[in-house]
């Protein structure tokens, strides 16, 4: 969680608004892969794509 403060630090200081979309985005993906590789929700992501 110290990561996530220093960036959200980071992105309010230098005032860089237009990486939080992506850095979003980017999480999200990392947590659809985690979960469509090991969990019984596997199949109903893969029919997303």
């Amino acid at each position: 969680m110290d990561f996530l403060r220093d960036l959200w630090n980071f992105l309010r200081v230098r005032k860089k608004w237009w990486l939080a979309p992506l850095i979003i985005v980017l999480i999200l993906l990392g947590l659809l892969i985690v979960l469509g590789g090991s969990s019984a929700l596997a199949p109903f992501i893969y029919t997303l794509f």
